[in-house]
């Protein structure tokens, strides 16, 4: 990506900002068809903007000629794609998204996903939870997998939303008001307080297997060819950035993070990964920059491959 665009990714951040198997999709897809992608914006973003999504969904279409390239709007307008992102309950933006995806012909033979910041785990979701049209390869740009714990460097143009989002954290992340409308804390993740994390946390505790097992979410998400976790080594955005590989902070504290392998997520296969990382389904892969910043050059040589 151009210095500009990716700075303009990194600074939107910081302003507070599905299927058939992969076996029957390539037998069934015409050979010459690229395989669609599917995109969904961070937190603060919108679909469109030309110097984000717009910038991505463009680079796609010029890397691979007659791709269909659906960038998710959120709403009606791009003002209300960028405001859901911040309070439209994630089960909900969810749902939606698998009904547009299941009416959208264009995917019907399977597409690939690529989620930014938060769209990451959003789309995980629907890997998992919609299975119908199916993902083949899902690509994830700085996801909070296992929630966050903090939201550094949020100030900006929307530093007001940004100071009263705090606010309600802090008077309490995971009672039922501030879980149905804020987004952010539907992937808030106490390490002081694992218990009422589990307890409620009405979306990323579910998606995560956390107070049992769903066979299906398991199923679904094991019927990807590639998972795709990218990860930012000077990540100021994320909060621990272990977060974009499946770790997180150790029970009580809030300074030693565990790895995705040190999880009881992966030790206990609750979602597959244990088994999809012993086939090689999963790819972890680091971009040297902070939040969604990176190159156009890194892009094509990195990501394009699981594209075509």
């Amino acid at each position: 990506m151009a210095p500009l665009a990716a700075g303009c990714l990194l600074l939107l951040f910081s302003f507070c900002s599905v299927r058939r198997t992969a076996a029957s999709w390539n037998t069934s897809r015409n050979l010459t068809e690229p395989t669609p992608v599917v995109i969904w914006h961070g937190m603060g973003d919108s679909c469109c903007n030309p110097l984000s999504m717009g910038f991505i969904k463009k680079l796609v279409e010029q890397e691979i000629p007659r791709i269909y390239v659906l960038s998710l709007e959120i709403g009606n307008t791009i003002t209300e794609d960028m405001e859901n992102s911040f309070f439209m309950n994630v089960n909900d933006q969810v749902a939606l998204v698998c009904n547009i995806l299941s009416k959208d012909k264009k995917l019907q033979d399977g597409y690939n996903a690529m989620g930014f910041s938060q769209g990451g785990q959003f789309l995980r979701a629907v890997a998992q939870r919609c299975p119908s049209p199916a993902m083949v390869n899902l690509i994830t740009f700085g996801g909070q997998h296992q929630g966050v714990y903090g939201l550094p460097h949020c100030p900006g143009v929307s530093s007001h939303i940004c100071n009263w989002i705090r606010k309600m954290l802090n008077l309490g992340a995971y009672s039922s008001p501030i879980q149905e409308h804020l987004v952010q804390a539907e992937y808030w993740h106490d390490p002081l307080n694992e218990d009422l994390y589990r307890n409620k946390s009405i979306f990323l505790a579910d998606i995560n297997q956390e107070r049992g097992i769903n066979e299906s979410y398991k199923e679904n998400l094991m019927k990807l060819k590639k998972f795709v976790m990218v990860k930012f080594s000077s990540d100021t955005m994320v909060d621990p950035v272990d977060s974009e590989w499946f770790g997180f902070y150790k029970a009580g504290q809030a300074k030693e993070t565990y790895t995705l392998k040190e999880s009881v997520l992966y030790q206990e296969d609750r979602l597959g990964l244990k088994a999809m990382d012993k086939v090689k389904k999963l790819e972890f892969l680091t971009a040297n920059g902070d939040h969604l910043q990176f190159s156009e050059e890194w892009f094509i040589k990195n990501i394009v491959p699981y594209l075509k």
